[in-house]
C-alpha cells in the first residue's frame, strides 16, 4: 500500500459515528430559522476547534446591510443584521490545491408544531435516523463535512501541518443564509474563500449533482373593483382576475417543462415548477376584493440566469392581462422579491464529479448517480462568482427536506464523511 493510500485509509477510519450522532442532535437543537444563524455558527466553529491544534478555524460576523450593496447580491427575504459566518482549515507545508467543503446552517421554519411527532428542535434518534428540522437540510451534510476535516486533522504532526506527501490546504465553509438566496456563500467568497474545488453537502441522497435549475420568488398585484356583495356583477373580483393570471402560468409551466431537451432535467419530470403559495386580499367577506396579492415561486431554466426568467415571467403576465378586457386596462404588476437562484449547468463528465464518482466506487462499491435537480443552491456562487469547480454531494433525501418530521439516516452522515475524507485525502495527495 503506498503512503497516501495508507494515509487515506486512516482518515477515512477516524471518522467516528457516535461522534456525528451527537454533533448532529446537538446542532439540530439550535433553531437557526433563516436570520437567527449566530448560535449555530458559534457551535460549527467550536466543533472545529475541538479538532485540535491542526484546525485553524475563525468565526465572524459581516455586515448584511451593508454587504447588500454588493453589486451581485443574490437577494433574501429574512431580514438581518449581520451574515454569521464560520471557516476552518488544515494545512500542509508544502503548497498546493484549496480544496473546500460547504454548506449552510440556516433552516426554514417548523411551520405548525401540531404536524410533529416531537416539537422540530428536539432531536430525536430512533430506527438509525434523527429527527428534527435541519437534520436532513442539512445539518446533516454539515456534520459530515465539519467530521471529515477533523478526520484529515487527526493525521497532522506534531507542528499542526499535514506531512508530506500532503500538499495543499483542506477547507470547511459554513454559511447562513442560503435559504433565501445565498448571501452567505457570497460573503465567503468575498472574503477570500476560494479554491479549487468544492464540494456543498446539500441532501442529494448520495448522488452527485453537477446541474441545477434555479428559481425566483416573486408578488403579483392583480386589481379589481369593489362592489357590495348583493350587487357583485357591478364589481369585478380581483380572485376571479386571479384565476386568470394562475391559468396562464400553468399553461406557461407546462409550455416551459415540455421544451426541455436536456436529458438530466427531463429525467425530473417538472424541472421548472412554478407554484402561487400565499395569496392576501379582501377587507370584507360581502365585499368584492378589488386587490389580491400572491407570492410564488418560478423556476430558471437550465442556461438561464433570474433576470431571464423574470423577463419570461413578466411576458406570460403581460399577455394574459392583454387578452382580458379589464387586465387589459387595468394591468397586474410584478415584482421580484427574495433570493435570486441563477441556474448552474455543468457537464456530466465534469472532472471533479468523475474524481468523486471514483472514490465512491472505490468506497462503497457502487457508482454513484451523477444527476441534476429541480431547485437552486449555493453550487452556482461557488462557480460563477468563486471559480471554484464545485458539486453537491450529501446524506438524505431533498423530499424530507421542509416537511414535518425531517430526518436523515446516521449511517448515510458517516458514509458521506468518509467519501469527503478520501476526497481530501487523494486530492491534496495527488502528484
Amino acid at each position: 500500500m503506498t503512503m497516501a493510500r495508507d494515509l487515506e485509509r486512516r482518515a477515512v477510519e477516524a471518522v467516528s459515528e457516535e461522534r456525528i450522532g451527537e454533533h448532529l442532535a446537538a446542532l439540530v437543537r439550535v433553531p437557526s430559522v433563516t436570520g437567527d444563524e449566530a448560535a449555530a455558527a458559534d457551535l460549527v466553529a467550536g466543533l472545529l476547534q475541538a479538532g485540535g491544534q491542526a484546525v485553524a478555524a475563525e468565526r465572524w460576523d459581516v455586515d448584511a446591510q451593508a454587504f447588500a450593496a454588493d453589486p451581485r447580491h443574490p437577494g433574501s427575504e429574512t431580514p438581518r443584521t449581520i451574515l454569521p459566518l464560520v471557516a476552518a482549515s488544515v494545512r500542509a507545508a508544502r503548497p498546493g490545491r484549496r480544496l473546500i467543503l460547504s454548506g449552510h446552517t440556516d433552516v426554514v421554519p417548523a411551520g405548525d408544531p401540531g404536524t410533529w411527532s416531537t416539537p422540530p428542535f428536539e432531536p430525536v434518534t430512533a430506527g438509525g435516523r434523527i429527527r428534527g428540522r435541519g437534520a436532513c437540510d442539512m445539518k446533516g451534510g454539515v456534520v459530515a463535512a465539519v467530521e471529515a476535516l477533523r478526520a484529515i486533522a487527526s493525521l497532522a504532526g506534531p507542528d499542526g501541518l499535514l506531512p508530506a506527501p500532503f500538499a495543499g490546504e483542506a477547507a470547511f465553509v459554513g454559511v447562513p443564509s442560503e435559504e433565501d438566496g445565498g448571501a452567505g456563500t457570497l460573503a465567503a467568497i468575498r472574503a477570500g474563500w476560494v479554491g479549487d474545488a468544492a464540494i456543498v453537502t446539500e441532501p442529494t441522497r448520495m448522488a452527485i449533482v453537477t446541474a441545477a435549475a434555479g428559481a425566483i420568488t416573486f408578488r403579483l398585484a392583480v386589481p379589481g373593483r369593489a362592489a357590495h356583495a348583493s350587487t357583485r356583477t357591478e364589481g369585478v373580483s380581483a380572485l376571479e382576475k386571479l384565476e386568470v393570471l394562475h391559468a396562464a402560468l400553468r399553461a406557461d409551466e407546462d409550455r416551459r417543462n415540455a421544451a426541455e431537451t436536456d436529458l438530466r432535467m427531463r429525467a425530473l419530470g417538472l424541472p421548472y415548477p412554478t407554484i402561487i403559495g400565499k395569496v392576501r386580499g379582501g377587507d370584507w367577506a360581502s365585499t368584492v376584493p378589488d386587490l389580491l396579492v400572491a407570492e410564488g415561486r418560478y423556476g430558471v431554466r437550465l442556461g438561464q440566469d433570474a433576470g431571464g426568467a423574470l423577463a419570461e415571467l413578466r411576458a406570460v403576465v403581460d399577455g394574459a392581462c392583454a387578452n382580458d378586457p379589464w387586465l387589459r386596462e387595468h394591468p397586474a404588476s410584478v415584482e421580484l422579491t427574495g433570493g435570486r437562484f441563477d441556474s448552474i449547468d455543468q457537464p456530466a463528465d465534469l472532472a471533479l464529479g468523475a474524481e468523486l464518482a471514483a472514490i465512491v466506487t472505490d468506497l462503497e462499491g457502487i457508482a454513484p448517480e451523477i444527476v441534476a435537480v429541480p431547485y437552486g443552491s449555493d453550487m452556482r456562487l461557488w462557480v460563477r462568482e468563486g471559480g471554484t469547480p464545485c458539486v453537491l454531494y450529501g446524506p438524505g433525501d431533498v423530499h424530507a427536506a421542509h416537511a414535518a418530521d425531517e430526518s436523515v439516516a446516521i449511517d448515510e452522515v458517516v458514509r458521506c464523511s468518509r467519501v469527503l475524507a478520501a476526497w481530501l485525502v487523494r486530492g491534496l495527495t495527488a502528484d
